[in-house]
């Protein structure tokens, strides 16, 4: 069976957030071939996109709070206190650089895996009109584009799209759409976990 998976996934596997264990699961499985996972190539540009919007914002507010340090630095009721302070300008310094790290780590695993979509004409140009018919955003547009691009071309007997958040692609005609190309939409990780597993043991 097809596994369909986008940004969150790889941003979940990098960022060792809630879900990051199914995320690991979902990849131990592939990784025995009862299962292929597939990625739209949009997919691996935007985490690095959303990554540096964070060490952007943390780099700021760093920043900041090096200067208002400095502030309290001057009264002597705080300066014990600024010592302690000083630690969380040091993991908002480092946890940008420890967060791409990770994330490079998590691609070239996923990509040693993944089959990847190309990001094609047809693919923009249906993206294109899923942002007014279905009001995606132009991200969602694109994974969603992708998704079903490679879900007609392939018809798999068996599919599931995994993503982290239900509003993104929580929409009737999505869920109809891909359930017409046996594609089930799945909005957690851990619910895709458990739908895969129940899948591959129906097939043993």
């Amino acid at each position: 069976m097809n596994v369909y998976v986008e940004s969150n996934f790889v941003l979940e596997l990098a960022l060792l957030q809630e879900q990051y264990e199914a995320c690991e699961n979902i990849l131990s499985v592939c990784e025995t071939d009862k299962a292929k996972l597939v990625l739209p190539a949009f997919c691996i540009a935007e985490p690095y996109e959303t990554l540096g919007r964070r060490a952007k914002h943390r780099s700021n507010l760093s920043r900041d709070l090096v200067a208002e340090l400095g502030q309290l630095l001057r009264s002597e009721p705080y300066r014990e206190e600024v010592d302690t302070l000083q630690d969380v300008t040091n993991i908002l310094i480092r946890s940008s650089e420890e967060d791409k790290q990770r994330l490079n780590h998590a691609l070239d695993r996923v990509l040693s895996l993944a089959e990847v979509i190309p990001l094609e004409r047809d693919i923009l140009i249906a993206a294109i009109a899923y942002q007014v018919n279905l009001d995606l955003s132009p991200p969602d547009s694109i994974v969603y584009a992708s998704v079903l691009h490679h879900l007609r071309a392939n018809t798999p007997a068996k599919s599931c799209f995994l993503n982290r958040n239900s509003r993104d692609f929580d929409d009737p005609d999505i869920v109809d759409t891909l359930d017409n190309y046996n594609c089930k939409m799945l909005p957690k990780f851990n619910s895709g976990y458990d739908y895969i597993q129940s899948q591959v043991r129906g097939e043993a």
